[in-house]
Parts: structure tokens; sequence; C-alpha cells
């Protein structure tokens, strides 16, 4: 058998899954969006690994305001520092690992009113370390 492989650029092994280093390179190299529709795919993609960043929704407040309707694009620092922010830890994500059950667990929920996601991890080293997750519509 294979002891580990990459499926949709996540690296899948007897660890858990974690982002792949080609997908970790291209997000580290991104320049920050000049367009709001740079920063709408940015978001879109960001979005997609919202479940393993707490709080997302309130994170990236500052680039939501940009795609508001009549908005002028004003990218400011506040906006700088959500993207450089985003980029850590979308290259930064932790390992989705296998359940330890003589650690305790901790659930993460975010909700917004498009949709509810929840995360079960455990702190293992004071490291939330996500062993399922949920999203619904």
């Amino acid at each position: 058998m294979v002891e580990e492989g990459i499926v949709l650029g996540h690296k899948i092994s007897k660890k858990g899954i974690e982002v792949g280093k080609a997908k970790i390179e291209v997000i580290s190299k991104l320049p920050p969006p000049t367009s709001v529709k740079g920063v709408r795919n940015f978001l879109g993609h960001a979005g997609f690994y919202q479940r393993f960043i707490k709080d997302f929704s309130k994170v990236v407040n500052p680039l939501y305001k940009l795609l508001e309707k009549d908005a002028k694009f004003h990218y400011n620092d506040d906006c700088m520092r959500v993207f450089e922010l985003l980029k850590f830890k979308l290259t930064t994500t932790p390992i989705i690992t296998a359940p330890n059950w003589n650690i305790p667990f901790d659930l993460i929920c975010d909700a917004s009113d498009v949709v509810v996601g929840a995360v079960l991890g455990q702190p293992i080293n004071k490291i939330f370390h996500p062993s399922t997750m949920l999203v619904r519509p």
C-alpha cells in the first residue's frame, strides 16, 4: 500500500491530512489584491479553508467591506494586515488527525446568515488539531 500521497492538493499520510507543499508555495507568493475581483478570488480560495481559521468571518471583515455594493475600493493597512494574516494561516494549517480518546475534545463553531460550520478537535502541544468538521448551508 501507499503510505502517503497527494489528493486534491492535500498530503494524506498516517499523520493525517495537511496542505501540500505546492499549495503553500503558491499562497505564500500571492501579491496583495489590487481590485474587487482580486479580493473576491482570494476570499473564494480562503473561504474553502475557513473551517481551519477561528472566527474567520470576523478576521476577514475589512476585506469583505471592499466587496459591498457601491463601496469605493480603498485597500488600506487593515486590509493588508488581514491579507498577510490569512496567507500565514493558510500556509500553517494544522493537520487533521485521528482522535486521541485520552485527550479532551474542543468544539469550535462559526456561523453566518448563510452557513454554519463546526470543527471537533483536540489541543495537542497547545496547537488545535481538527479531527472532523461539518459545514451546513
